[in-house]
């Protein structure tokens, strides 16, 4: 029973495996994109401007592709599938002209990013394009045949070789080399101009893929456009196209994809191009897509100007009059209608009377003087209307002067202050304008301008009255200094007490601090702290100065104050200011200060 069973077991499985279809088989993807770019130096996207001018020039850039579903698979009940469906590359290449007319050339395509879906054709597999990849490596040269650029008609002969540095897993590459013999034409007539090309591409692969064909094909391309803005900018359109000749498949609609691009390349400059394009699909057979944007950025070194080179002339002294013409040929002098002079130094260039070997001045008109500095110079060498006999400064031009050393010289700041040394009291440091001669051009000495000299001031940026005391010589009773309300005398409270002692000084010294309150709302809160000596028990200290805080805190409020500006915190003996060691120091300890928490300087103060 149980070997019957198994055998019927074994039956229905092999009926099952066998009305199963046999697992689909995956396919390579290969180069994909119709898009090849042309060479660097061109004034086109796909065709070739042929200005093969100079050698040794070089032409560097970038050329970027986005291509939006360009290898769409066609299933049979119409469906279609994206298996390329965005693409973006960068084109980097170069290349170097020789000798006028020979040309090689490099271009790298990197794909930056692609990305498609599995499509499943005629029972095979094709993975979606990866994302990051190099492309396959195009080594070209060409050959000018006859014409040059700006000609009606230039042609070339060339190659290329791709070298299969591509991935067929990212459709950037065949896994195989390819190479494409090509015929390219160029031509322009005033603002016209035009392009087209011709080739086969030998493709070792030759194989169905999809619904279309892989192999060799026959390339073409042309292009018409408009030369404007001095020739800097052309516009206009580019065709290219190709056909699989492998297999009887040419001209099959999957197997000739067929593209048309408008494109505009403008010279910046004399070395830069820049070039953006847009295009479709004529014909959307295989790599044609339904979008592509192009843009580009070359530097492109300004064209040879061929000019026949003039024969070497021997000039020796280099005055420029030939050898054969100078009658002084190691010694530089000027062209003479007389031959026995031409060439030849004159005796007394300037005309004066002055033979030149005497003359202080040769090429200067002058009168002859006995002092061998001045024989044959003019009486006003800078010509600024001062005689040089009166001029401190006889060969630069400057104005009337009292004084003898500034006669005829120009104006002078020696100390870069906006006033002219003859205006500036203190020409040798800096100062500032003023309408008093006395002070005009020296340093401001009161800048507060509160009657105190800066060099005594204990407060140059606060006006105050004077005091004898140095330290508050200057300075107000009460003024804001960085994050602190500053005061130059102590509110008075009575003995171990926190009553305020009634009187002018306190009573000054709290105005005052009331009016820098009152003066800078931007203060947003004033921490009050009070501190005392060391005499008493530490605890009564620290209290005593919590309520004088609180004396002085209650005072700014009941005089117009707001409560959330001002707080108070006592600290006793914690921090003295002097060693308690002395009755001035113990003195100096007992006193009260403002510190601004917050507002001052747009932030918290403590």
């Amino acid at each position: 029973m149980v070997t019957r069973r198994f055998f019927a077991l074994t039956l229905a499985a092999s009926s099952v495996f066998a009305a199963s279809p046999a697992l689909a088989q995956e396919q390579a993807g290969y180069a994909s994109n119709h898009f090849n770019p042309s060479e660097r130096g061109s004034q086109w996207f796909v065709l070739d401007s042929l200005d093969m001018r100079g050698h040794g020039r070089l032409a560097i850039g970038i050329v970027n592709d986005y291509s939006y579903r360009s290898l769409v698979g066609y299933h049979a009940d119409g469906d279609v599938t994206s298996v390329v469906r965005n693409q973006y590359y960068a084109h980097l290449g170069g290349s170097v002209l020789l000798a006028d007319r020979f040309r090689l050339a490099l271009n790298v395509p990197l794909q930056v990013y692609g990305d498609g879906n599995t499509a499943t054709i005629n029972g095979v597999v094709h993975r979606p394009a990866s994302d990051v990849a190099v492309g396959d490596v195009r080594v070209s040269a060409d050959a000018r045949l006859f014409g040059e650029k700006g000609d009606a008609a230039t042609m070339a002969l060339g190659a290329e070789l791709m070298l299969p540095a591509g991935s067929t897993a990212a459709y950037t590459g065949d896994g195989q080399p390819r190479v494409l013999p090509r015929l390219l034409f160029a031509g322009e007539a005033s603002s016209f101009i035009y392009a087209a090309k011709a080739g086969f591409m030998v493709r070792p692969r030759d194989e169905a893929w999809g619904n279309g064909y892989i192999g060799n094909s026959v390339v073409y391309a042309a292009s018409i456009g408009a030369q404007l803005a001095n020739k800097k900018l052309v516009v206009g359109p580019e065709i290219f196209g190709s056909t699989v000749t492998a297999d009887s498949r040419a001209f099959e609609k999957r197997t000739t994809p067929l593209e048309v691009l408008l494109g505009v390349h403008y010279n910046v400059g004399e070395n830069i191009r820049l070039g953006a394009g847009v295009g479709t699909a004529l014909v959307r057979g295989y790599g044609a897509p339904v979008a592509r944007g192009l843009l580009s950025l070359e530097w492109v070194p300004g064209n040879p100007k061929h000019e026949v080179a003039a024969a070497p002339v021997e000039d020796r002294d280099g005055d420029g009059v030939p050898d054969c013409e100078d009658a002084c040929g190691w010694v530089k002098g000027p062209r003479s209608s007389d031959p026995a002079k031409n060439g030849c130094p004159p005796a007394d260039a300037d005309g004066d009377g002055i033979p030149d070997e005497v003359d202080a001045c040769p090429l200067a008109v002058g009168p002859a003087t006995a002092d061998a500095k001045t024989n044959g110079c003019p009486l006003d060498a800078d010509a600024d209307g001062i005689p040089d006999s009166e001029d401190a400064c006889p060969r630069e031009r400057g104005k009337r002067s009292l004084d003898p050393k500034l006669n005829g010289c120009a104006e002078h700041d020696q100390d870069g202050d906006g006033i002219l040394d003859t205006d500036d009291a203190c020409p040798g440091v800096a100062g500032v304008k003023t309408t008093n001669p006395k002070t005009n051009g020296c340093p401001d000495l009161d800048r507060d301008k509160d009657g105190v000299p800066n060099d005594v001031d204990a407060c140059p940026d606060e006006p105050g009255k004077a005091d004898p005391d140095p330290k508050k010589n200057g300075c107000p009773k009460a003024f804001l200094d960085k994050g602190v309300i500053k005061i130059t005398e102590q509110v008075r409270f009575k003995t171990a007490s926190a009553e305020i002692v009634p009187g002018k000084d306190s009573q000054e010294i709290l105005d005052a601090v009331l009016s820098v309150l009152k003066a800078h709302p931007e203060v947003k809160h004033v921490r009050v702290e009070g501190h005392t000596d060391d005499r008493g028990a530490p605890a009564k200290n620290k209290a005593l100065s919590k309520a004088r805080a609180e004396t002085v805190a209650k005072w700014l409020t009941a005089h117009g104050i707001e409560k959330t500006r001002v707080s108070a915190e006592g600290f006793g003996e914690e921090k003295p200011i002097e060693p308690n060691t002395t009755e001035a120091g113990r003195t100096a300890n007992r006193r009260v200060e403002f510190h601004v928490e917050q507002g001052q300087a747009g932030g918290n103060a403590r």
